[in-house]
């Protein structure tokens, strides 16, 4: 079956949606969501969107704050973009009915968090992601124009395989339809169970992150690097895929799943001690303490339970008391006592945790791939704007500045003349069976997180990258035999994309001999700006 659309959009968190919404006023829009409409990593949002609001802070601040954060390898004309546009942007959000926390006054209620100097993070409670979400779907529910195929699970994208080496336009994507979407609300088409082809005379990929190549992650089951994967099979440009940030404090508990505890914790006041002694240990890493970067948080807890054998570090919030930590910080508060841990007498058992992507698919200021046709907004792009390491609370940021720059340039193609090609081949399952070995799904699986874990996580060797390497090289061809022999599944399609993943996260590490923002490397422990101060760019093999 075959599928086509002016626009067509994977991913359905803020991004996703913010191209949507707008895109929808000039053309058909199809929306393909993996899963439910709002399952990615917007909806688990938590902290906020930066935003300079106040009157005693500047653009200038906001800037200077995200380079410091990004180690210098940030484009400054893009973070420039990014933090002029994006209070714009914000009270666009806020106008479609997203209800932030605000102050008697009726101004935001601002927050401060890791990293900036200033109090400038718009926030609603502790669960601003699930907020924009709700908010912009409601918006997409009054476009007629937007379509939204939950259950949708992007198989590869498709060029233009006609046209001189380069040159091949994206197409579309190729979609397994696995399960029966929600036939109950409007504007959703129901699954078929089948591989579907979608076309669009634009392609745009918005499909968040891929914590899932990782053991411990924040991120829910679906970031799994989909459309990273998907661009650099079809040739994109893909670069610093070494700058992989881990969150410093997620939830240390077997049943927790790695429950994401805010940076704005730290914010407001929270102290990190030993889970031993209870010290604090931030000031030896850190003249900001618990405040600094996440990258310094992240290796200073790792550091310290090495040291001391502890398998979590604590986060202290017991001296803000209970009235207030209930008030702003509602779900985390109410999560911690599920699993047994009460915060406003206790200090929550926290680890580090893999949370967001900082390199991904290269784009330019409005979103365009190297590839014809083919766009990539938030996460899954590399804008320039986070450099080494995000800064707290600038990923929805980017969201919806790009999700809107974006448009712009695609609206112009379209009105250009680009068409939908005469015939585009359908899928072929050739010769492919159903499995009768998905043991071979489930152990390569479990092998390529738990090895990304020990030998490209935190702290990084020449040693333990080859290892990964060596081991990766033979996992990936297992998978590709597996994928061509078999008849495809979704899970068969996320093992495929997390080890290409993780190749790239590898190859890009290796890459780097310094130590910079989130790639930290005992053989190369020092930053080096005379040689090293450059993207770390990869495409398909040859």
């Amino acid at each position: 079956m075959v599928r086509t659309f002016d626009f067509l959009v994977m991913g359905g968190g803020v991004a996703g949606l913010s191209f949507a919404l707008e895109a929808g006023r000039h053309g058909t829009v199809a929306v393909l969501t993996k899963r439910s409409r709002s399952e990615g990593n917007t909806v688990y949002a938590q902290g906020g969107i930066a935003a300079v609001l106040a009157e005693d802070d500047s653009f200038e601040r906001h800037v200077e704050d995200t380079i410091v954060a990004g180690a210098g390898l940030n484009k400054r004309s893009i973070v420039e973009i990014t933090v002029t546009e994006g209070p714009a942007r914000l009270k666009a959000l806020a106008a479609l009915g997203a209800e932030f926390n605000r102050k008697a006054n009726g101004e935001f209620d601002l927050t401060r968090e890791g990293g900036h100097s200033k109090r400038r993070i718009v926030h609603a409670g502790d669960v601003t992601g699930k907020e924009v979400e709700r908010a912009m779907l409601a918006a997409c529910d009054e476009q007629p124009n937007i379509t939204f195929f939950p259950d949708a699970c992007a198989i590869d994208l498709i060029r233009d395989r006609q046209a001189p080496a380069g040159q091949g336009r994206v197409q579309g994507v190729y979609v397994l339809r696995e399960e029966a979407g929600d036939a109950s609300r409007p504007g959703d088409e129901r699954a078929t169970g089948r591989i579907e082809t979608f076309l669009g005379k634009v392609t745009v990929l918005a499909t968040g992150g891929a914590g899932k190549v990782y053991l411990y992650t924040s991120n829910p089951d679906v970031a799994t690097g989909d459309g990273v994967a998907m661009a650099y099979r079809a040739g994109a440009r893909i670069a610093n895929m070494e700058f992989y940030q881990f969150h410093p404090t997620c939830l240390f508990h077997p049943q927790a799943k790695s429950f994401l505890i805010s940076e704005a914790l730290r914010g407001e006041g929270g102290k990190l001690r030993l889970k031993g002694t209870g010290e604090r240990f931030m000031k030896r890493y850190h003249e900001l303490a618990e405040l600094a970067p996440r990258d310094v948080v992240a290796r200073a807890i790792d550091a310290e339970m090495k040291r001391t054998g502890d398998d979590c570090v604590h986060l202290d919030m017991t001296h803000l008391g209970k009235a207030y930590l209930v008030e702003r910080f509602p779900t985390i508060y109410a999560t911690c006592r599920e699993f047994g841990f009460d915060m406003a007498v206790q200090p929550i058992p926290v680890v580090p945790a893999a949370h967001y992507m900082c390199g991904g698919i290269v784009t330019d200021e409005h979103g365009r791939s190297s590839l014809p046709g083919l766009y990539a907004i938030g996460e899954v792009s590399c804008t320039g704007l986070h450099g080494a390491n995000r800064l707290a609370s600038n990923s929805l940021l980017e969201g919806l500045v790009f999700g809107h720059r974006a448009v712009a340039a695609a609206l112009a193609e379209v009105r250009s003349g680009v068409a939908h090609p005469p015939a585009v081949r359908e899928w072929d399952s050739g010769k492919a069976v159903p499995s009768d070995e998905m043991v071979v799904v489930s152990q390569n699986w479990e092998e390529i997180r738990r090895l990304m874990w020990n030998y490209v996580g935190i702290v990084r060797t020449g040693k333990r990258l080859a290892r990964a390497r060596r081991r990766l090289d033979m996992l990936r061809d297992e998978i590709r035999e597996y994928y061509w022999q078999y008849q495809v599944t979704r899970d068969v399609i996320e093992l495929r994309n997390i080890a290409d993943v993780a190749h790239l996260i590898v190859e890009c590490a290796s890459r780097r001999r310094e130590s910079r923002g989130l790639h930290y490397t005992l053989d190369f422990p020092k930053t080096d700006d005379g040689a090293w101060l450059f993207d770390t760019v990869v495409t398909r093999e040859a």
